[in-house]
């Protein structure tokens, strides 16, 4: 970097320093905003688009280093409006923000889309002083355009890397930009969507922290959706105090989305259940059928390493507890209905600059650059596109209705109920299609990593709007355990 006082920084310190950590060095003086904002446009440059080239951050706000000296000259004047105040973070290309930014879901269709207002995760996170850095790549269309899609990629963006393993690592998707950049020290945190498995997915394969928030807790307005039955935006971060501190930012009750009125206590300060001893009492059950048999055994020894500190950390382990259900064949139905009006709905709000206003006109416009946008094809858009969108069909209102009960009061509630368990453990994302279902949270941790150096996550689920709850379990495994460490991004070039 130009400044010298920087430059010490950004590679040894800025990749691994939490955002109270960050929050300090700005309250002593020792470093701004805008030093921050510069740093992270650093790194962003160096091992984004060049070096490893882990291809996650998409495009970055222009008025981000104005943003950050208006937060630094307020900090002077009146002090700091709270934990976010200054600190940089990325969103995820589903996310409407009402500036110069561009939200397209990872599709050329959308290239040119400019929101006229801000989603309200993006004017909560500015009004608690946050300095939205850029948006991040992603797996196009959250992984709802195709069967097969690789994990990362779209046709706007390309393909994201893994910074542990580039080339050879699954990223996770679909908020794989938004767990390459945090693993890769490109931002304080980010914010990522999830309808199934999308911030646990990218969170667990690159080594940090991911909150699939209950749904409703917060809002889904100005996010493109897939399901209004499903969709969630929540934090991605290197540590779950991080992933607290974010979460209570987000949690308003929101006048343009009614799901966030079914929480039953809006506003809480997730920092308060950071407890080292969040363990301790807590009954844990370990759901290995089916989720363990995705593993590798050395995958299994290290969840087998996760449960025994459980164990010796305080926690009272069930082992081996079956989700009702679990072993059935499920369908997407529920999803597949809802894409279409759901898209729709959005499209219609875009302005001249988007060339498409519903999911009919964007399989057209595939279809006339298709050695471009449809390398993967876009067999989930044209099956949702032959639905009728009326949400009438009684196929779709069986498997509504089937996913709620089986999901919640005959599935999670009930073994929750019989074990008298505060949260269930499955490994990375492998068990995130019922809680999906669900609506229910989930929270994933580092567990580990492989001879090879692969990342392991553990997740734990509770039942509705128990985060409080997630929070102290995460926190305590964290704090016990302290797997992750930061991957080594080294200069060259790596070819995906």
């Amino acid at each position: 970097m130009f400044q010298p006082k920087l430059a010490s920084l950004v590679d040894d310190w800025l990749p691994s320093a939490s955002i109270d950590t960050l929050q300090e060095a700005m309250e002593k003086g020792e470093i701004s905003s805008k030093d921050l904002v510069l740093m992270y446009l650093h790194r962003i440059s160096q091992y984004d688009k060049k070096g490893p080239k882990i291809n996650s951050v998409l495009e970055v706000n222009p008025d981000a280093v104005f943003i950050a000296e208006a937060l630094d000259l307020e900090r002077k004047r009146s002090g700091k409006r709270g934990p976010l105040h200054g600190i940089p973070i990325l969103l995820k290309d589903n996310i409407d923000t009402g500036d110069m930014m561009h939200t397209s879901a990872g599709s050329l269709a959308l290239e040119n889309h400019v929101a006229k207002e801000d989603s309200t995760v993006a004017s909560q996170l500015r009004e608690a002083g946050a300095v939205i850095l850029g948006k991040t790549n992603m797996t196009e269309w959250a992984n709802f355009m195709t069967e097969n899609m690789p994990n990362g990629f779209s046709s706007r963006g390309g393909q994201v890397l893994n910074p542990y393993g580039p080339g050879t690592f699954d990223v996770g998707g679909s908020s794989s930009g938004s767990g390459a950049a945090i693993a890769s020290g490109l931002a304080a945190a980010a914010i990522g969507t999830e309808t199934s498995g999308s911030i646990l997915s990218p969170a667990s394969s690159n080594s940090i922290v991911g909150i699939k928030p209950t749904v409703g807790l917060i809002s889904r307005k100005g996010i493109i959706p897939i399901s209004f039955s499903q969709d969630t935006a929540g934090p991605m971060t290197k540590t779950v105090q991080d992933a607290a501190i974010l979460l209570s930012a987000l949690t308003k009750q929101d006048k343009k989305d009614i799901a966030t009125y079914i929480n039953p206590e809006p506003g809480i300060d997730y920092t308060a259940f950071l407890l080292k001893d969040g363990l301790k009492g807590k009954r844990i059950g370990v759901a290995k059928d089916p989720s363990f048999t995705y593993l590798s055994d050395e995958e299994a020894l290290m969840m087998e390493e996760a449960i025994a500190s459980l164990r010796d950390n305080g926690a009272i382990v069930i082992d081996s507890v079956e989700i009702p259900f679990a072993k059935e064949k499920w369908d997407y139905n529920t999803l597949l209905y809802e894409f279409k009006p759901s898209l729709n709905a959005y499209l219609h709000q875009t302005g001249p600059t988007v060339p498409i206003k519903n999911l009919k006109e964007l399989i057209a416009f595939n279809k006339r650059d298709f050695e471009v946008m449809l390398q993967h094809k876009q067999t989930v858009l044209e099956e949702s596109e032959s639905l009728s969108g009326k949400l009438v069909e009684e196929e779709y209102i069986q498997s509504r209705e089937k996913d709620i009960y089986r999901t919640r009061e005959a599935g999670i509630d009930a073994l929750m109920a019989e074990y008298n368990l505060d949260a269930i453990l499955t490994p990375n994302n492998y068990g995130a299609g019922i809680p999906a279902k669900a609506g229910y949270p989930s929270i994933t941790v580092p567990a580990g990593y492989t001879n090879e150096g692969k990342p392991v996550g553990a997740t734990f689920t509770a039942r509705a709007f128990e985060e409080s709850t997630l929070i102290q379990i995460a926190y305590g495994y964290e704090q016990a355990t302290n797997h992750r460490k930061a991957p080594i991004l080294k200069e060259k070039e790596v070819k995906a």
